[in-house]
């Protein structure tokens, strides 16, 4: 979900202002996405990556996220979403982890959809969390194939990633879902974020209907 501070500074703005506007897209994207038929809707909120900013945004990102995990969870639950953080969650400040882990509790009988919010996330730090849990399970060698990775994931039990839509006009992946997106379709859009709406979703899933998709034969 990329241009949230573009978008401020379009506005006049400070950037904290682009990641208020960030959170409030997200909303009807989450409340029109089942109805597409979508099962699976993972967001980008937080990369490892984002710690490098100002103190000032860092603070003022987690108290957002933090109040709107807290606010919409209500509505998530009557939506039938299923919340799930993946991440590095057990770094994030305790208050923040709380609010997160009562979230995932409250939704887990959602059925409707699963909401993946990548939260403290790396692509290579999962990889490499993986790794880890496959060393500390002491597994043997020939053991480790595609689906025995598949189940150390941040996202183990859901299916890899068929369409990846990245915000901005920006290019490339920013280490997003490296493992489950082998053979995702891509759509880049120069719509930032905050001004992402249903409709820009449903030209990119149209876009994305016209892809032939043959996974590599």
């Amino acid at each position: 979900m990329d241009g949230n501070r573009r978008w401020a500074a379009a506005h006049g703005m400070p950037s904290i202002a682009g990641h208020v506007q960030g959170v409030e897209a997200i909303k009807p994207i989450v409340r029109v996405a089942p109805d597409r038929g979508i099962e699976v809707l993972s967001l980008y909120v937080f990369s490892q990556e984002n710690w490098r900013r100002t103190d000032e945004e860092v603070t003022g990102l987690l108290g957002l996220v933090d109040a709107a995990v807290r606010q919409n969870t209500e509505e998530l639950i009557a939506q039938g979403v299923r919340v799930r953080v993946i991440g590095r969650i057990h770094e994030v400040p305790d208050e923040i982890r709380a609010s997160i882990q009562r979230a995932e509790e409250r939704t887990r009988a959602g059925t409707k959809m699963i909401l993946n919010i990548a939260f403290n996330y790396s692509g290579r730090a999962e990889i490499i969390d993986v790794v880890r849990a496959l060393l500390a399970s002491k597994a043997a060698p020939s053991s480790v194939d595609e689906a025995r990775v598949a189940e150390e994931l941040y996202t183990a039990g859901q299916p890899d990633v068929d369409l990846l839509i990245r915000t901005g006009g920006e290019q490339r992946m920013s280490n997003f879902l490296l493992w489950q997106s082998n053979y995702a379709e891509l759509v880049f859009t120069p719509v930032l974020w905050p001004d992402f709406s249903s409709s820009n979703l449903d030209e990119a899933l149209a876009e994305f209907a016209t892809r032939h998709r043959r996974f590599g034969s």
